[in-house]
């Protein structure tokens, strides 16, 4: 069952994390994300994930969606400016390799049905929709809410993808 009924004014970060205490990160940026909205967020639950398209070794990732309604002044790039700034408190540093291990990864997936391509931002996220460690906890809370650039729902594009990337609620 979806919460969310509509993108048109939602916003969808993804958090992850796989250095450091990854559990106690994701929770602490979930509740720091809530001084982004006027409105409660909407929280998935947490997911272990294997980790795709990054260096050997590198250990899994826990990772969570959250939803929430910008307030009426922010713009995706004002957000995405903001969603920077808390991966910093968290220790996040300069990636030196891609996909490296990092305390806090957050994606801006969806800003409503905005779309924006700079080198700074892409939205809607052009990967999201391929991302079993998006897809699992986005249709905790948005089950049938279809994507920017999409035209199925969550929960069908995560039927869609390939057996391989494993996902396992945590709590």
């Amino acid at each position: 069952m979806s919460l969310l009924t509509s993108a048109a004014t939602n916003v969808f970060i993804a958090l992850g994390s796989n250095l450091g205490d990854s559990r106690g990160i994701i929770l602490d940026a979930l509740a720091r994300l809530q001084d982004f909205s006027d409105e409660p967020i909407l929280k998935s639950s947490l997911w272990q994930t294997t980790p795709v398209d990054c260096p050997p070794d590198s250990a899994k990732f826990v990772n969570a969606v959250a939803g929430m309604v910008p307030r009426m002044d922010e713009t995706p790039e004002s957000l995405f400016k903001k969603l920077q700034a808390l991966e910093k408190e968290f220790g996040r540093t300069p990636k030196k390799i891609l996909n490296e291990p990092r305390s806090l990864d957050l994606d801006l997936i969806a800003f409503g049905n905005a779309t924006c391509h700079t080198p700074q931002l892409i939205l809607p996220h052009p990967r999201a929709h391929l991302r079993r460690f998006v897809l699992e906890p986005l249709r905790e809370i948005a089950s049938d809410i279809i994507l920017p650039g999409q035209v199925k729902t969550v929960s069908q594009l995560l039927m869609e993808l390939p057996a391989g990337d494993l996902a396992n609620r945590l709590e």
